[in-house]
This record gives structure tokens, C-alpha cells and sequence, in this order.
């Protein structure tokens, strides 16, 4: 069964308890009001938790919002969504919600998440103490994910960015196939899903999902390995996997046509990350 179809069938048994899961979600502790930032060890319930990465924004980019992009209700989200369609162990809250945490990269806590998440990182700018203290999380075992970000511009901001973290030289830049274990843990991913901003989608008529236009028109899943043969870092650059969990309760096209897959791409990679 593909990864679309197995993965909403999975979310709609979730969706059709009358909407409890959904109702669950939307009473999250940050709903409403600015959110706290808890860092990994904060955890009352402790289990994988989904850590993003507090960064400096140096440029800005349309419809981005920098570090904070897709948060805190893509991680929230997809925490739930994670221990939901998994057996895995995840970190809670005391009142039984998913718990996520927001960590810098210079802040030793990084060292406790096995999982890292950055967006919009087109707009991202790493002082040298950044950067060293992102190469040896990662050669040690790191794993980072970045999402969100769209055209050339952004595409070259975030790999001169990275390469001052891992030289290309020594860690290139590749295409991942679709071969890839990565993308056969769970579900069997068999393209790459281009998930737009709702906001774009719906200015669009509902009919377009290149936030660039032509200059954005393919999504691209891009990987660096170590010297093993693990994954280090995963890219998905033209498409904004996080808005499918984000959004997924806002309106019912935008969850049939783009949460499943953003799930399922989501799922797999994470069970890669714990695994390797």
C-alpha cells in the first residue's frame, strides 16, 4: 500500500473517534498565548522529543519567520501524530501532551536530542561557535533535519552555511533516492511530497503548490553522510513538509492532500534518526 494511502487511512481511523484527537491537540498548553521554551531535560514523562533549533536570522524571506517557523503547532502535532502511529517511547507533559523542546546550538542540551529540526533556513546565519558545536553534534552522532525553505537564494544561503559546519569537499551535498532505507522504515515513500504554506495554497485558488513558481516547481530531498554511510543531515528543500502537520486541522483538503504524506516522510525519518 503507498505511503499516501496507508498513512490517511491510519489518521482518519484517528480523525473519526468524532474529532477527540483533534480537540486534544488544539488544547495545548501554548495554544493562544506565547509559547514557553523548554529545553529537552524538561521533559516530566521523559522519551524521544522532537527538538527544533533556535537560530540568528540574517535575511529575511517571504513568508518565512525564521527559527520559529511552523511553531510551536507542527511540533506539537506531529509529537502526537508520532506516538500515534508508532510504538516508539515519547517524552510527555504531565498532562499527558506530547513534549517538544527548543534548544541553541551552543547550549549543551543539544547533546541530549538525537533529532534536530531547523526551518526556514534560507535565512540562516551561525556564528563560529555555532557551527563547531553543530559539526561535533553531528559527527557524533547527530541528526539534523531542515525544511521550508524555497528558490536559489535560499538554497545558497543555507549551504554556505552548512558548509562551514561540514566541507563539502570532505561532505557533499547529494540527492537521496528513493531507494534509500530511509524512505522504506515505515511507509514506502515513492516521491517527494512538495507541501505548500496553507496561506499560499488558498491565495493560489487552492490549485498550486510552488511557492516560487518555476523556480521552485521540483522539491528536492537532499542528504549529507559521515564517513559510515549514516545520514548526518536531511534536507527537503521546495516544499514545507512541517505546514502538513501544522495545519492538518484547518481545513479538510489541505489535511487529505498534504498531511498524510507529510506524516508518513516525517515518520520515517525520525525512525531513521532513533535507529541509526
Amino acid at each position: 500500500m503507498s505511503l499516501g494511502r496507508r498513512t490517511a487511512l491510519g489518521l482518519a481511523a484517528l480523525l473519526a473517534l468524532g474529532g477527540a484527537v483533534a480537540l486534544a491537540a488544539q488544547d495545548f498548553p501554548f495554544r493562544g498565548r506565547r509559547a514557553r521554551i523548554y529545553s529537552p531535560g524538561e521533559a516530566p514523562r521523559p522519551g524521544f522529543t522532537f527538538c527544533r533549533v533556535f537560530y540568528n536570522q540574517v535575511r529575511y524571506e517571504w513568508m518565512g519567520q525564521g527559527w520559529r517557523t511552523d511553531y510551536p503547532d507542527s511540533d506539537r502535532n506531529f509529537m502526537l501524530r508520532f506516538s500515534q502511529l508508532t510504538t516508539a517511547d515519547v517524552a510527555h507533559f504531565e498532562n499527558n501532551e506530547p513534549f517538544h523542546a527548543v534548544v541553541t546550538l551552543t547550549d549543551d542540551a543539544l547533546f541530549e536530542c538525537p533529532f534536530i529540526f531547523m526551518s526556514d533556513v534560507g535565512t540562516l546565519g551561525l556564528s563560529g561557535a555555532e557551527a563547531d558545536n553543530l559539526r561535533a553534534y553531528l559527527l557524533k552522532g547527530g541528526f539534523l533535519w531542515v525544511d521550508d525553505f524555497w528558490g536559489e537564494d535560499a538554497w545558497e544561503q543555507w549551504t554556505r552555511e552548512i558548509g562551514r559546519v561540514l566541507p563539502p569537499a570532505a561532505y557533499p551535498i547529494v540527492d537521496l533516492p528513493l531507494s534509500h532505507e530511509m524512505l522504506q522504515t515505515l511507509y514506502k515513500v515513492d516521491r517527494v511530497p512538495q507541501v505548500p504554506s496553507i496561506q499560499f495554497w488558498r491565495r493560489s485558488g487552492r490549485s498550486q503548490t510552488s511557492e516560487r513558481g518555476q523556480e521552485s516547481a521540483e522539491p528536492h530531498l537532499r542528504a549529507i553522510f559521515d564517513e559510515r554511510g549514516r545520514i548526518m543531515v536531511v534536507m527537503t528543500h521546495n516544499t514545507d513538509i512541517a505546514d502538513g502537520w501544522e495545519r492538518e486541522g484547518e481545513d479538510d483538503e489541505f489535511f487529505y492532500l498534504f498531511s498524510p504524506p507529510a506524516y508518513g516522510l516525517g515518520v520515517n525519518v525520525v525512525l531513521y534518526a532513533l535507529t541509526h
